[in-house]
C-alpha cells in the first residue's frame, strides 16, 4: 500500500527554520550532511518515523542564503491542532509571522488561522479538538 510520506521545501537558513516548526510542535527527525553535494536535509514532524505521519525536508543548498521563489504552484501546508488561538499565540511569542488571526473559515465551520515560516511558507493551522 501507498503512503504520503513528506513534502519537501528549500530553505535559506536552516536554524531558523527548524526554530519556527518547533514553534508549531515539531522536532527534527532526522538530518542527512552532504557534503559532496553541499546539502542538507532535515526532517521535521510530530512523530518519529511512525506510520501514517506525513514529514517535512527541510533542505539547505549551502551557500544559498539569498533564498527561494516560493513559486506560484504552491499553496500552503496544513497542520492539526488543539487550539487555533493558543498555537496563533505562540508563533507570535516566537516572533513569527501571523498572516490570519484564528477564527471560522468563511462559509464554514471550521476554525483556522494562517502563519509564515522564515522563508514565506504558509501554514494553515486547522482547529483539531481530538
Amino acid at each position: 500500500m501507498a503512503s504520503y510520506l513528506h513534502t519537501m521545501v528549500r530553505v535559506k537558513n536552516l536554524d531558523d527554520s527548524i526554530a519556527f516548526y518547533k514553534l508549531l510542535g515539531m522536532h527534527e527527525l532526522r538530518r542527512r550532511e552532504v557534503p559532496d553535494g553541499k546539502y542538507t536535509l532535515v526532517f521535521i514532524g510530530y512523530a518519529d518515523n511512525a506510520a501514517g505521519q506525513a514529514e517535512i525536508e527541510l533542505t539547505y543548498n549551502w551557500g544559498q542564503d539569498d533564498g527561494y521563489e516560493v513559486g506560484s504552484g504552491f499553496g500552503h501546508f496544513a497542520v492539526g491542532v488543539p487550539d487555533v488561538a493558543a498555537a496563533v499565540e505562540q508563533v507570535r511569542a516566537g516572533g513569527g509571522k501571523v498572516t490570519r488571526e484564528a477564527g471560522p473559515v468563511k462559509f464554514g465551520t471550521s476554525i483556522i488561522a494562517f502563519v509564515e515560516d522564515p522563508d514565506g511558507y504558509k501554514i494553515e493551522l486547522i482547529q483539531r479538538p481530538d
